[in-house]
């Protein structure tokens, strides 16, 4: 048997050379830049394109009474001027290459402590979803980056109404639900309620809606108003101490006291921010 023939594929019928010619297979050099980096930013038209808005809205929980609240604002001005809504503003945003304004997390920072007061760094933050449905917002067209929050029961008397907002209240989930809310908040609100159910079972989520110490009953208690059911307290506990084993938990000084008899309580091993 011959030894193997070497082929040319590109002369092959059918192949790329073959159809275009040799004069289009050939190596041809990248066209230099005219002009330094820059330059061409220098001159770059910023207006060739239809740029929207951003903005941010955060969704804020917290759990008073047992009860999975969300806190919701009363608009001042047009559009939907008197219905209530989240939290929410603009993004600011520069003119300049240079300026390009503020980073999507400083502002949903910026919007949370001037919507609530609250000190910034004291309230856990995580970005949600990016909303950007066109006609989502009559004035134009906005882009919005929801994020949620969740508070501690100890920081949620300490919320007031700030910026372009006559009052806030925190209103008990399930009727915040019903309520018809400005803008597509109403669906934000559904995904964050959502995302927060998720994440129960493989985070530590729930140690963002407790004081700084609780009892198993406290606990229990934050996980149910998550989501909406009831736990055994049998089943609850078992889990518990597989939590205090796997050391996510320990003892905190002091007891709780109760109806009947006073409440060992705990803490979460890891600090708060």
């Amino acid at each position: 048997m011959g030894a193997p023939v070497a082929t040319d594929s590109s002369r092959a019928p059918g192949s790329i050379a073959s159809t275009l010619g040799p004069a289009a297979m050939s190596t041809r050099p990248v066209p230099e830049a005219s002009g330094t980096e820059a330059e061409f930013l220098a001159r770059y038209r910023r207006n060739r394109y239809h740029l929207p808005a951003v903005a941010v809205d955060v969704v804020i929980f917290t759990i008073l009474d047992t009860d999975l609240k969300v806190l919701l604002v009363r608009r001042n001005e047009h559009p939907f001027r008197g219905f209530r809504a989240l939290p929410g503003g603009f993004v600011d945003v520069g003119d300049t290459f240079e300026h390009q304004g503020e980073d999507i997390e400083a502002a949903a920072q910026r919007v949370l402590h001037t919507k609530t007061g609250l000190p910034v760094g004291t309230v856990y933050l995580e970005q949600l979803y990016t909303f950007g449905q066109a006609g989502r917002d009559p004035r134009m067209r906005v882009v919005s980056v929801a994020h949620y929050a969740l508070v501690q029961p100890d920081l949620a008397p300490l919320v007031r109404a700030g910026g372009s907002a006559s009052e806030v209240e925190w209103v008990s989930l399930p009727a915040a639900l019903r309520e018809p809310l400005a803008f597509d908040h109403s669906r934000i609100l559904e995904m964050a309620h959502g995302r927060i159910q998720g994440k129960l079972d493989y985070t530590d989520i729930a140690f963002e809606l407790v004081p700084e110490t609780f009892s198993i009953q406290e606990l229990r208690s934050v996980h149910e108003a998550i989501l909406g059911t009831t736990h055994d307290p049998g089943n609850f506990r078992r889990r518990f101490g597989r939590m205090l084993a796997d050391g996510i938990i320990e003892r905190a000084p002091g007891k709780r006291l109760t109806a009947s008899k006073p409440a060992s309580v705990y803490r979460f091993s890891r600090k708060r921010p």
